[in-house]
């Protein structure tokens, strides 16, 4: 009987514990699970001259950004591309985010966007928003080639004025030589 008195017990506070540990949550990924374009920390970007540029990490769908929709269009394509020093040159690694935004703009031609070139902040303002707007030309130009009607696509030039990164440095700069597609209106 006194066996049965301490093992019962114990066999309740086992149970107890087991049910709360079955309740406990998962813990969080320590992988990234998507970018919101607006990202808190720019994109890892490369050294001087070396021609590439990194892509935000593209995400999952989720409830709250349902297919169609503008976060959809920022987590799971990616609105920003890079450009090199003094360059409007469309890389080779921004035609993956280009192509997509493409595919993704064919898909709902309800949706009208607006290019923003940027640039950092060397140089006048005159010349950063001359390079600014061909920036965002060369952008719109690679995805009417790509089958998207011109008439959704505005441009603008920001040159320096609207820096992602307002440090300063290379990193900073490199940054901010940026083209960036904005959705305006037709998304969900």
């Amino acid at each position: 009987m006194a066996t049965t008195r301490i093992a019962f017990p114990l066999a309740l506070a086992g149970l107890a514990a087991l049910t709360i540990s079955a309740c406990a949550s998962k813990p969080k990924p320590t992988y990234p699970t998507g970018g919101t374009g607006q990202t808190t920390t720019a994109p890892p970007m490369p050294g001087p001259g070396s021609g590439t540029s990194t892509a935000p990490m593209p995400g999952t769908v989720g409830q709250s950004n349902l297919p169609g929709t503008n976060q959809d269009f920022v987590v799971n394509i990616g609105d920003r591309v890079y450009f090199g020093f003094d360059s409007y040159d469309v890389r080779d690694e921004a035609t993956s985010i280009l192509d997509a935004q493409a595919g993704w703009l064919r898909r709902y031609p309800a949706v009208s966007v607006r290019i923003e070139g940027n640039t950092d902040e060397l140089g006048t303002r005159e010349y950063n928003l001359a390079l600014g707007a061909r920036r965002a030309n060369a952008v719109r130009d690679y995805l009417v080639a790509r089958g998207v009607t011109a008439d959704r696509i505005a441009t603008v030039s920001f040159g320096k004025e609207q820096p992602v990164d307002p440090g300063t440095g290379e990193e900073s700069e490199q940054r901010n030589r940026n083209a960036r597609t904005a959705i305006v209106g037709g998304a969900r």
